[in-house]
């Protein structure tokens, strides 16, 4: 019978062994991983009256089983996303943190040929606000996508728009 030490060292020098690439399986390989692509770039945005909004910088990491957002507003506020899809749960994830504060956690997927994501805040006074935002592949050369964020604070009875901006690749 071997030591105690002995058997635990083996066990940590297995489970540091790199295991071999034709027995692991690829990961983010789904169609589903790739169904937020379409927002992949480096993006002009502005508002539905032209003027510019900001820029924005959508990479791919992880091996393609993630996307990073690096927001930079035109006003000068900054934030970044992280989006994923969650296999175990058929969903799209997205944690946003900006600025000034705020942090949104959003979840969703493709509806209608867009990704729509939804999340709930409440604000210091425990006010709820319902958050439904939508990326739309947009026709024409430069590339573009619209993003429509809305928001409700009478449990989605109405909506008001919060942000509406038109994202053309540089």
């Amino acid at each position: 019978m071997r030591p105690a030490s002995s058997t635990i060292a083996i066990l940590l020098a297995l489970a540091a062994a790199p295991i071999d690439a034709q027995t692991r399986p690829p990961a983010c390989t789904r169609a589903e991983h790739r169904q937020f692509d379409f927002w992949l770039g480096e993006w002009d945005v502005t508002l539905p009256n032209g003027r510019p909004a900001g820029i924005n910088r959508i990479q791919s990491i992880n091996g393609g089983c993630a996307l990073r957002e690096e927001w930079k507003g035109a006003g000068g506020g900054t934030g970044t996303s992280l989006n994923a899809f969650d296999a175990t749960t058929g969903r799209w994830h997205q944690t946003w943190v900006g600025s000034d504060g705020m942090v949104l956690f959003l979840d969703g997927g493709l509806r209608d040929g867009a990704m729509e994501l939804s999340g709930t805040t409440t604000g210091a006074d425990g006010t709820k606000t319902l958050h439904r935002i939508r990326w739309t592949q947009l026709g024409g050369t430069p590339a573009a996508v619209r993003q429509l964020w809305e928001s409700s604070t009478d449990g989605g009875k109405t909506w008001t728009v919060a942000f509406d901006g038109k994202y053309v690749k540089k």
